[in-house]
């Protein structure tokens, strides 16, 4: 085995596209987005320091009120307080400040903001359970699909805590779908039992290139979703001026009705969940 992967090789040999091997195509994807570094020695350093982050992420964004309440509590030197007569396991109102109470309406206020992230929950949890209803890797009642779902919901709420710019949007969970498909199905058990950490990065890096697109704010910019499918037609014109003639002339067909799902969501509700992994092989060289 070579001490130093050739990317330039490796972006070739994507190319081509591989086989179905998941453990071929889990380690092969995570060079392409550069969560493995190009030099073997590095990858047991580089994932044992990544998956520890995305813990952290998990411990301090995803906690419930009620932890992180009594987290301040213990932190505070509390651990020994006095309990209100006849209430067990109760803070006297004296020791709960006004942002840490359930009722305050201040924008600090950790539960205000879990109020403000139910919407963003919901909504997640309803769009991962309509992802690929046809696959029972994502779609079945058994505990490994249950985990699998709620894995996938865990980096969706993460990245939307992480990044308040965008959050989440609907059609995130369809970019998250291969990947956490591919490093989930790893027949190497450690690498497997990682891959929602795993996949929390590639995720990441994966978006960077087009999270512009997700943004309301910026679809008439030059980092914007209608820049882009403008240039996606230059690029059907260039390549087939016969098709680019058909759409835009013959059938007057706006280019946002097609290009928009094609870009946002890259291919993956075009083809079949299958033949969208091999495009992406490509896609990502």
């Amino acid at each position: 085995k070579k001490k130093v992967i050739n990317m330039k090789e490796l972006r070739s040999l994507a190319l081509q596209s591989l086989s179905d091997s998941p453990g071929i195509r889990s380690t092969l994807w995570k060079l392409l987005l550069g969560y493995l570094p190009p030099e073997r020695s590095l990858w047991s350093s580089e994932l044992k320091q990544k998956r520890s982050q995305y813990k952290h992420y998990k411990d301090e964004l995803l906690a419930s009120p009620i932890k992180i309440t009594w987290r301040l509590v213990r932190s505070n030197g509390f651990e020994n307080y006095e309990l209100k007569s006849g209430s067990r396991c109760m803070l006297s109102r004296s020791r709960i400040t006004d942002k840490d109470h359930p009722l305050s309406l201040r924008k600090a206020s950790i539960w205000n903001t879990y109020f403000q992230d139910t919407e963003t929950i919901e909504q997640i949890d309803k769009d991962v359970k309509r992802t690929h209803p046809d696959i029972p890797f994502f779609s079945a009642e058994s505990s490994f699909a249950r985990s699998n779902r709620e894995s996938m919901k865990n980096v969706l709420l993460v990245f939307a805590k992480l990044n308040q710019g965008i959050r989440y949007v609907q059609g995130m969970n369809e970019i998250l779908a291969p990947i956490f498909y591919i490093f989930r199905s790893n027949p190497d058990e450690d690498s497997s039992s990682h891959a929602e950490a795993d996949a929390f990065f590639c995720f990441v890096e994966l978006l960077s290139g087009f999270r512009d697109f997700y943004c309301q704010q910026l679809d008439n910019s030059v980092v914007g979703i209608r820049s882009a499918i403008t240039r996606l037609s230059q690029l059907v014109r260039k390549h087939d001026e016969e098709l680019w003639r058909h759409l835009e002339i013959t059938t007057k067909v706006n280019p946002q009705f097609y290009a928009f799902r094609w870009i946002t969501l890259l291919l993956t509700q075009e083809f079949s969940f299958i033949d969208s992994l091999h495009i992406w092989d490509a896609l990502l060289s």
